[in-house]
């Protein structure tokens, strides 16, 4: 019986709850497969992009550092991977590589989950952040129609940039400006670091936001982080980041394996214990 192959390819990846994930789908389904990780070097990704059609995988997962590097090496790419400019699901064809994004359907179905009928609410949000997971962040608040999105980032170069690749919808704002735009935000986003084990934590008082808010942190190890938890004491419906991770995994594994998987509860339940047994649930 052949054994079907795919991977997570990051800088470090050890930390990546992706096979875990996979595998479990996997064995769900009697799928013989496995889903493995690849730590690559900086020095090697040009060179292990060019050669995964013959490495003997079907596919795999690309996540930090790498998604443009995988957006260069592909031959193909999505609609939503054209419009980010980064790609984090691969696969091959006739020894071409192809690729997606599916960070986008991912962010959108936590929240959909989480919160349903959360654009019915949100004329406003306001992301945090202005790199990829920012943009994928935007691309989905604007395809819900969401009427204006604040993006404010240490700097605001960069968030200019979402505003020129978007459009007038997009609106950069200044660090120092979000004390005061808090009381109009209907969703707060995360999608820096900060807040994550091992980074400095998100300097944010939540005493002014909306009430009735949403905060979603992309974070999600802790899967509790400073954020929610003064969001959820402070009244605020809180999303943690590992939807997130949960639901952009069903569209790869459909694309590699053939069968569509569920996220469900018993899949969280499996995620979650893996992170208490580190003390980060």
């Amino acid at each position: 019986m052949t054994t079907l192959r795919a991977c997570v390819i990051g800088h470090p990846v050890a930390d990546s709850r992706s096979p875990l994930i996979h595998n479990h789908w996997l064995s769900l389904h009697g799928i013989a497969g496995e889903y493995v990780r690849e730590d690559i070097l900086p020095a090697e990704i040009e060179l292990f992009l060019i050669t995964f059609p013959l490495s003997g995988y079907i596919g795999g997962n690309v996540t930090v550092p790498y998604k443009e590097n995988a957006f260069i090496a592909v031959r193909g790419r999505d609609a939503v991977a054209e419009a980010l400019g980064a790609v984090n699901t691969l696969w091959h064809e006739d020894g071409e590589l192809f690729g997606a994004n599916t960070d986008v359907y991912g962010f959108l179905a936590n929240l959909d989950e989480s919160a349903p009928r959360w654009p019915e609410r949100t004329k406003t949000a306001l992301v945090l952040g202005a790199g990829g997971s920012a943009r994928a962040a935007v691309h989905g608040l604007l395809e819900r129609s969401v009427e204006t999105v604040l993006v404010a980032n240490r700097t605001r170069a960069r968030a200019e940039q979402l505003n020129a690749h978007f459009g007038r919808r997009i609106e950069p704002i200044a660090i120092h400006d979000i004390p005061s735009r808090l009381a109009g935000v209907d969703l707060l986003i995360n999608t820096t670091t900060l807040g994550m084990r091992g980074q400095p934590p998100l300097e944010i008082d939540l005493a002014r936001l909306k009430p009735g808010a949403l905060v979603n942190d992309f974070v999600y190890v802790p899967l509790e982080t400073p954020l929610l938890h003064r969001a959820r004491a402070a009244g605020h419906l809180a999303v943690d980041g590992l939807g997130m991770l949960l639901h952009q995994a069903v569209p790869a594994f459909e694309r590699w394996f053939g069968v569509r998987p569920k996220v469900t509860p018993e899949l969280r339940s499996l995620v979650v214990a893996d992170l208490a047994r580190e003390g980060l649930a």
